[in-house]
């Protein structure tokens, strides 16, 4: 089956085709290796090289071309679509995929009923919370586009209800989590993961990584760090990723900058509990929080905001559960965490599993199941 894989160039900070990274790579990726034909096409919306490049998928193949929007940029949009058209017919998919944010998605949709094709919808999050959904039109034209697809896959079940619900999904619709590389996210030696980060040995560290902003919660995080500080005279808070909120200062706060990706897994590996902050928003209601199967994975006890798929994940220790925007509840679950110590060893599916599972919908709707 030839496969068209449509997706922006940068996520969550990481360059798809050349960091080969996470679920805008590993789709196109491990449908290849299923034996597929897959071309990716990215659009950069940050001016990253133009070119082609061949990534070793056997026994498919995966070929990845990127276009830069450049400038002018709104023009250089303007013509993407007849560009992406003239490349499909070349190309003659029997399926397209549109993920990464609301344009990709509603161009999958078009390029399909053009070629009268089938097409998928991959929503990795709830794009209504993204900053495009202010765009007037951007959100009719996503919904009309899930309405209508073949195929939605969403990273989360309450995403999946949303969708459903809320949207009318016409197609199939699939809850499908992200999951993590267990080659880099697994248990490791605990002292020599805090002496190559620079980090007290002995010391009670708890701590997170990601993206550090105030719309996400880490000013619940923060402003616990007191309480959490007092009763705990042993405690040191370790985080790292950008942030737009400067971290509290401290000799016990260790602020590591942004961490490649093997070194947030160390991180993981030196802490002695993670913390996932979500607030009561669109974006937390629907998110799959990726760093909590990270930390799962390294057997590291959690605590988490009581929102969205965290209830399920940790509905073994629900004392690890905190009231999203209330420090004293953040505190309370800390200290009860710490006390409890168990670790959440959920069952984390590789990649090939969930794509696996994803292959056997799109053959269907490409009428070769």
């Amino acid at each position: 089956m030839r496969i068209a894989f449509l997706c922006k160039r940068r996520y969550m900070g990481k360059d798809v085709i050349l960091d080969r990274y996470a679920r805008l790579y590993e789709i196109p990726y491990q449908l290849a290796c299923l034996g597929h034909d897959v071309q990716g096409y990215c659009l950069s919306y940050q001016n990253q090289d133009e070119g082609s490049w061949m990534h070793d998928a056997a026994p498919g193949r995966l070929t990845w071309t990127s276009v830069s929007a450049g400038a002018p940029f709104f023009g250089k949009l303007a013509s993407y679509p007849l560009h992406l058209l003239g490349e499909l017919r070349k190309f003659s998919p029997d399926v397209i995929v549109g993920a990464s944010d609301i344009p990709h998605v509603a161009l999958a949709g078009w390029l399909a009923r053009r070629l009268r094709i089938p097409y998928a919808a991959d929503l990795y999050d709830n794009f209504e919370g993204f900053g495009q959904a202010k765009i007037p039109g951007f959100v009719s034209a996503l919904r009309r586009s899930v309405r209508k697809a073949d195929l939605v896959t969403t990273t989360s079940e309450p995403l999946r209800k949303l969708v459903l619900d809320e949207y009318g999904a016409g197609g199939t619709v699939l809850a499908m989590p992200s999951t993590v590389d267990k080659a880099i996210f697994r248990p490791d030696d605990k002292i020599s993961a805090r002496l190559e980060l620079g980090l007290p040995a002995t010391a009670l560290l708890i701590g997170t990584a990601g993206g550090l902003y105030r719309d996400k919660g880490v000013t619940t995080l923060y402003d616990a760090w007191p309480s959490i500080a007092e009763a705990h005279p042993d405690a040191h808070l370790v985080i790292a990723g950008p942030y737009d909120q400067p971290p509290p200062e401290g000799p016990k706060v260790h602020y590591l900058g942004q961490l490649p990706h093997a070194q947030t897994a160390k991180l993981f590996n030196a802490l002695n509990l993670g913390v996932i902050y979500l607030r009561d928003t669109p974006f937390g209601r629907y998110c799959f929080p990726q760093k909590a199967y990270e930390m799962m994975a390294c057997g590291l006890p959690l605590v988490a905001a009581r929102i969205g798929v965290m209830p399920d994940l940790l509905a073994g220790s629900p004392e690890g559960l905190y009231c999203a925007d209330d420090p004293a509840s953040l505190a309370r679950a800390v200290d009860a965490q710490l006390r409890n110590s168990s670790s959440h060893l959920a069952q984390i599916e590789d990649w090939a599993q969930i794509i696996a599972r994803m292959n056997e919908h799109l053959l269907t709707i490409a009428g070769q199941g």
